[in-house]
């Protein structure tokens, strides 16, 4: 009895180990992978550079640290000003193609600002980063996955965004470590090579594979819920649904983009003491994770609108729950844990939504659209809400987050109920 357990116990193994390793060196888990490494690498050298950085930055070159931010925000203007020509370059020439150029150009960009010594040199080499981000970030990956397995985009997309969470757990460290021994210029040259010798040749090889449809089963269709093979939306109808996503990206984009910088002060002007304010606000990376992971193992039947439901409209129930604490430590470890969980999902929710709704036919180019609008306000984000802060303080500030999060909040309930209203037989014989 003993050996028969046993024998059995090695075949379930063998068959495990045999069944990861064919997942491995399928297409789409070799994409997933490859785009998992280059994530993590592509936003630690570049949007998350600053994070470390800034400050040897302006200490060095004299610079104030406004300006050697702005940098970050005149990239993210010059991402959002060619999404749209990016996301139509991924469907006609194939995302394999653009986002190996846009590895060549992250690091080109970034050997450029290593060698600034004038600050217009510097702010050109974000303007020129900005171009390489659009083309390895999020918005590109997404668009290379869905070429890679039409029917598996959306779960592709959940387990690429595990990866591109830990980005700055694992390049705040490296810079810090980098620049104490050979100084912020030197670092951004290791961050060039990073780009050229793991980010180019992963984005080569790694997509150079495309699974075929599964039998009696339309590209369009995912595996997610039977309710996403509905035909993609067309003419009127998918005009509609474009508008009314991009308002719910761009509203949570001014929530993300204003709390990337400001949450910190946010938790402390709630009464909490700097110190505790920093410890919460570091457990936003470990809630966003968490928020993934539960969307992996208990989403996988939820209709990615419904998923847009329950992740944006945790932002609001997130301030509103700060706001009512009045400064309550409780309060705002809550906030933190919503706020996380929301800010982890919608990033699934940015490329789960399209593809459920217009399919993976011109996929990218409809996130660069959608793209366009979210990158534009989150790099002004930072700014508006500074600009409230000086003139009104800080409880307007949270107020007017509190409103555009409520904004993106009713936008995807509205189209929630516009999409399941709406005459679906006639939804794909609109004429365009």
């Amino acid at each position: 009895m003993r050996s028969t357990g046993r024998f059995m116990l090695r075949g379930t193994e063998s068959t495990f180990v045999g069944s990861a390793w064919a997942w491995i060196v399928s297409p789409i888990g070799t994409a997933i992978l490859a785009l998992g490494v280059t994530q993590i690498v592509a936003w630690g050298t570049t949007l998350y550079a600053l994070g470390v950085l800034a400050s040897p930055i302006a200490a060095d070159t004299g610079w104030s640290r406004t300006l050697v931010f702005s940098g970050l925000t005149i990239g993210l203007l010059a991402s959002s000003f060619v999404s749209t020509a990016v996301g139509k370059a991924i469907d006609t020439k194939g995302a394999r193609l653009v986002m190996s150029v846009g590895s060549v150009l992250c690091a080109a960009s970034l050997l450029i600002v290593a060698a600034a010594t004038h600050s217009a040199v510097y702010l050109a080499g974000w303007a020129i980063m900005g171009l390489g981000m659009r083309m390895t970030l999020y918005d590109a990956a997404f668009a290379a996955l869905v070429q890679v397995a039409p029917h598996r985009g959306r779960r592709a997309i959940s387990y690429l965004t595990l990866f591109g969470g830990f980005a700055s757990t694992f390049f705040w460290p490296i810079g810090h470590i980098l620049t104490g021994e050979f100084g912020w210029r030197l670092t951004l040259v290791i961050y060039a090579g990073f780009n050229i010798f793991v980010c180019l040749p992963l984005h080569w090889w790694g997509l150079a594979r495309r699974e075929t449809p599964l039998p009696g089963r339309t590209v369009g269709e995912t595996q997610a819920s039977s309710a996403e093979a509905d035909p993609p939306l067309e003419g009127q109808a998918r005009t509609l649904a474009i508008l009314l996503f991009a308002v719910v990206t761009s509203a949570s984009a001014f929530v993300f983009g204003a709390m990337a910088v400001h949450l910190p002060a946010v938790l402390e002007a709630n009464g909490l003491s700097a110190a505790a304010a920093v410890g919460l606000a570091s457990l936003k990376g470990v809630a966003q994770v968490a928020g993934r992971v539960a969307e992996i193992l208990f989403g996988r039947r939820l209709h990615a609108i419904d998923l847009g439901r329950i992740s944006v409209g945790g932002m609001p129930l997130a301030f509103i729950v700060l706001m009512a604490g009045s400064g309550s430590y409780s309060a705002a470890l809550m906030f933190i844990i919503f706020f996380g969980i929301a800010n982890g999902l919608v990033t699934i929710v940015r490329g789960a939504v399209p593809l459920a709704l217009f399919g993976p036919q011109g996929y990218g180019t409809v996130l660069g659209v959608l793209a366009t609008p979210y990158l534009l306000v989150n790099a002004l984000a930072p700014a508006i809400l500074a600009i409230v802060v000086d003139l009104w303080g800080y409880t307007i500030a949270e107020a007017v987050v509190l409103a555009a999060g409520l904004l993106s909040a009713a936008s995807m309930e509205f189209m929630a109920i516009w999409y399941r209203r709406r005459p679906k037989a006639g939804a794909a014989q609109i004429p365009g």
